[in-house]
């Protein structure tokens, strides 16, 4: 496995931990803090740009008291200083105290730049299971 595929599995990680711990602060370390930013949540437009990405995590971790991951199916291709990783998200969360579980299929986009690699694109569609 080449160093770069070690990388973005981490920093991948780093997403779903931040995720996981409703952690705004280092969910912002984790992105891309330009206008090329994306993320789709599964139901949502687009939001382009890291201040409308950030206003949605700010307001997803506001409404939730639990967020648990098990990702299966981790692919991880890497392409010069970009990579992207495929995954199922199955999650158990509890919004506006409603307890859930459900999947989402996920790809997750990451460049590489002066800080490491950090993420660029999110898009989460729900799963056909």
């Amino acid at each position: 496995m080449q160093p770069e595929t070690d990388e973005i599995k981490s920093a991948n990680q780093k997403f779903y931990d931040a995720f996981g711990a409703l952690d705004i602060v280092t969910m912002g370390e984790i992105w891309e803090h330009s206008e090329a930013a994306l993320c789709i949540h599964p139901g949502w437009q687009p939001l382009l740009g890291w201040e409308l990405i950030r206003d949605s995590w700010q307001g997803i971790f506001d409404n939730a008291t639990l967020m648990h991951f098990n990702i299966q199916y981790v692919n991880v291709a890497v392409l010069g200083d970009t990579g992207w990783v495929t995954c199922i998200e199955n999650i158990s969360s509890v919004l506006q105290g409603r307890a859930s579980n459900f999947g989402v299929m996920a790809t997750n986009i990451f460049v590489r730049g002066p800080a490491g690699w950090t993420m660029i694109t999110h898009h989460a569609s729900p799963s056909l299971s």
